[in-house]
């Protein structure tokens, strides 16, 4: 306990720790400030949160397990010094509060058009259909209710498994930490967390290429936090105690938000080019405001989609009527195909 108690000091690590945990806060901070300014979280796959959600929770826990005696050093340090040493347990459980943000913003913001079955009833006159609001939850909300008490009883069950193997462990005559059972322990919380992670983004990546829109997503905080997720990876690697298992999570992380931050870019080129903001609402209204795009709008006689899943399909003819973004293409007009035909109109 002493020698780790007292290590020589590495400038290199302390000072890569504290400008992650101020590059944390200010590259999350970007993400809640949207969500709850547009007072929306469309766009966000629950699948994503959940994954993202438990593989913080098991990666702040790993290690908490492999650096379980450097945390109680804090009984004989002074406050700055245990803060020194244990900046990577504050590192990864920042990281964990500031994601967990994310997923109470996504519940509180999520859209009310899109929590219930909406039916339209045809009342069999010249007045249009009435819209009714039913007290069916929809799919996709129901889902997102069921996934947030999975995260709660993860987070507990991996806590209460953690904190029990440390409390009943017993102490090594050889002095090596940690034991084989709290070793496993971690083994298994890394490696599920790394798993969790590599598919952590592939709902996510799903949705919003289906969606064809930013969404609730955040450029900003991906550009920061892709490579913030490499220096995160390094720091925690240089950490005294820690293994590949804790730092693997962070740097499939950055891998994987790096696609994602790929294909927000090339959609939010391509909203500017069709005139649409980033939850897919036209903003060429003629009163100023923006406004719903259809269901399928239409381009050079090519449809895609821009709303969310389980929206019905809007029919051909009142699409061309309400939507001032359709246009057909003009007679000898040659077609473009794929990325270009998307680009191509604005």
């Amino acid at each position: 306990m002493k020698d780790l108690c007292h290590l020589d000091r590495d400038w290199v690590s302390t000072a890569l720790s504290t400008f992650l945990i101020y590059g944390l806060v200010v590259s999350y901070l970007p993400q809640h400030l949207r969500i709850i300014r547009a007072k929306s979280s469309e766009g966000f796959s629950p699948w994503f949160l959940l994954l993202g959600s438990t593989s913080a929770a098991a990666g702040m826990l790993n290690m908490f397990t492999l650096q379980w005696p450097i945390i109680q050093c804090c009984k004989e340090l002074s406050a700055g010094k245990c803060l020194e040493i244990t900046a990577g347990v504050l590192q990864v459980s920042l990281q964990w509060f500031l994601f967990s943000v994310i997923l109470v913003l996504y519940l509180i913001y999520y859209p009310p058009h899109l929590k219930y079955v909406e039916l339209d009833i045809d009342t069999y006159d010249s007045r249009p259909p009435r819209h009714i609001r039913t007290a069916v939850r929809s799919d996709d909300w129901r889902l997102s209710v069921i996934l947030s008490w999975v995260i709660a009883i993860h987070l507990v069950f991996v806590i209460f498994v953690t904190f029990f193997l440390l409390a009943t462990r017993h102490a090594d005559p050889t002095g090596n930490y940690p034991s084989h059972q709290l070793s496993l322990w971690a083994t298994f919380l890394g490696v599920s967390s790394a798993i969790l992670a590599a598919i952590q983004y592939a709902p996510q990546l799903i949705r919003s290429y289906r969606l064809k829109v930013v969404g609730a997503l955040s450029i900003p905080m991906m550009v920061m936090q892709t490579p913030g997720g490499i220096f995160m990876a390094v720091s925690i690697g240089r950490r005294p105690g820690t293994n590949w298992t804790s730092w693997a999570m962070y740097a499939v992380s950055a891998t994987m938000q790096g696609c994602l931050l790929a294909m927000c870019i090339v959609w939010k080129i391509r909203q500017r080019k069709l005139g649409l903001d980033d939850f897919g609402h036209s903003l060429k209204a003629d009163d100023g405001s923006s406004t719903p795009a259809s269901d399928e709008t239409r381009l050079d006689g090519e449809a895609f989609a821009v709303t969310t899943d389980g929206a019905e399909g809007m029919e051909e003819d009142d699409a061309e009527e309400e939507t001032p973004l359709l246009a057909k293409s003009a007679g000898g007009h040659k077609r473009k195909s794929g990325l270009l035909r998307w680009f191509s109109r604005g």
